[in-house]
């Protein structure tokens, strides 16, 4: 779920007929254009994500606006985690169809980004709800719908439901502002955990397990965003307290923090 797939050109062929409709057969005939039902079921998985990642950006909306009442608040956002984790554990599984209890294939899982949101939505699903923790399977979803989405409208026409197709085209094309709001908000959700502990909010063990989360999201091979930020807000800090205006007690302070961090950061492999 959380792979930087490219959704920019999701739509490449929007302007064009359904797929299928266009070309002749052997005999001259035109081929027939599937219906969506008939697309939605000879692509099982991507379809079955499809769905799941939409159920988890309305979820998501009914938690961050409760139309239906501030009481059902938590229930959305669990529902929102649950179809999170259902999209990660079928993207997991696409990349590795074939699961087994043993250590390579562990190592192996622990490498995808759709094990760190799997775990993430697992880590989440009993916490007390916050909008934080909520937002980055919302961007994920919403982005990652967009590529399906396109070719469900392709389908039912080139000029079907013009206001969702500018829409799915504005998210596509902030592709690389989403990712980076994403990798923002996993790296600030680390303190807000913690604040969550000291205030009683949450379970002992939660910052252990999303300290870990963090630490495959900075290692990660296919979404670097975490890593770059965490060096742009290291270098911020540094050019800051740089200046000679800056107080000394700050400037130190500063360098013990960026210390132990750079201490916790996980080898990153080539």
């Amino acid at each position: 779920m959380a792979e930087t797939e490219d959704t920019r050109n999701a739509g490449g062929d929007h302007g064009e007929g359904p797929p299928g409709g266009a070309g002749a057969g052997a005999g001259g005939g035109a081929a027939a254009a599937p219906t969506v039902a008939q697309f939605l079921l000879a692509n099982k998985v991507e379809s079955a994500m499809w769905v799941s990642r939409l159920s988890t950006v309305m979820s998501s909306i009914l938690f961050f606006i409760p139309l239906l009442g501030t009481g059902q608040a938590s229930a959305w956002f669990q529902r929102a985690l649950l179809f999170s984790a259902l999209t990660s554990a079928l993207r997991l599984h696409q990349r590795l169809p074939h699961p087994s209890l043993s250590r390579v294939f562990l190592s192996q899982a622990l490498l995808e980004d759709s094990c760190h949101y799997l775990l993430y939505s697992l880590i989440f699903v009993n916490a007390q709800p916050i909008t934080m923790s909520l937002l980055p399977v919302f961007l994920f979803s919403l982005l990652h719908a967009t590529a399906h989405s396109f070719k469900v409208l392709n389908i039912l026409g080139p000029g079907s439901m013009p206001l969702v197709r500018s829409f799915l085209t504005r998210v596509s094309a902030q592709q690389q502002n989403i990712l980076k709001l994403v990798a923002c908000n996993e790296i600030f959700l680390m303190p807000a955990t913690l604040l969550m502990l000291f205030s009683g909010h949450c379970s002992l063990f939660l910052p252990f397990f999303y300290y870990r989360f963090l630490t495959l999201r900075y290692a990660s091979r296919r979404n670097p965003y975490c890593r770059v930020l965490f060096s742009e807000l290291r270098m911020a800090v540094e050019s800051a307290t740089a200046n000679p205006s800056c107080p000394a007690v700050l400037r130190s302070a500063s360098q013990r923090i960026i210390g132990f961090v750079s201490r916790l950061a996980p080898p990153v492999q080539p």
